[in-house]
């Protein structure tokens, strides 16, 4: 099933209503469709590289939008809606556990979740379960979802074709790197 939401992504991603399919499927990739829009977002830009801002753009409006979405799902329809999708992602048994960290470090879960391959629909909807303030959630959802989405977009835009393949094997490392820098920095703010 997953293969196919990946055929059809990549066949949207060179439809001439590209942009509005980017649109769409950035908002429901942070509420609740599976595939990362990475997969997306890379061949558009490597189409044309002049685009790659206005594309990371589209990107990060409908993201951060469908994870508001996320949010709503969580905060109104987690047991109809929200549930099944945080068992469809494996993360049920654990979500109890999950829930007690978000109360101390929702914000870190956030920030980081965002800029990671970690699927965002999971934290969007805890974040509307466990009641995270909604205006903290989506200024922190911007910076998160901005820097990995205009990562991507400045990679593509400075390399172009071969960047692609580091960018499709090694995102996980790149971002994790990333990731561990935010942490630290966090910790350094709250101890200094």
């Amino acid at each position: 099933m997953l293969r196919k939401l990946y055929d059809w992504t990549i066949e949207k991603a060179q439809s001439p209503a590209s942009e509005r399919w980017l649109g769409g499927l950035a908002f429901a990739e942070s509420s609740f469709f599976p595939i990362p829009i990475d997969i997306m977002l890379i061949p558009m830009i490597l189409a044309n590289r002049l685009k790659a801002w206005r594309l990371a753009t589209i990107t990060l409006i409908m993201s951060v939008l469908g994870g508001i979405a996320g949010y709503m799902i969580g905060a109104f329809l987690f047991e109809v809606i929200g549930q099944p999708i945080i068992d469809f992602y494996g993360y049920g048994e654990k979500f109890a556990e999950f829930q007690e960290y978000y109360k101390e470090y929702g914000i870190l879960i956030v920030l980081v979740a965002g800029f990671t391959p970690l699927p965002f629909k999971v934290v969007t909807i805890a974040s509307g379960a466990v009641g995270l303030n909604p205006a903290v959630f989506t200024l922190v959802s911007i910076p998160a979802r901005g820097a990995r989405f205009y990562l991507v977009a400045a990679l593509l835009y400075m390399f172009g074709e071969p960047i692609k393949d580091f960018i499709e094997k090694r995102l996980g490392l790149v971002t994790s790197a990333m990731m561990i820098l935010g942490i630290l920095g966090f910790v350094a703010i709250k101890y200094i």
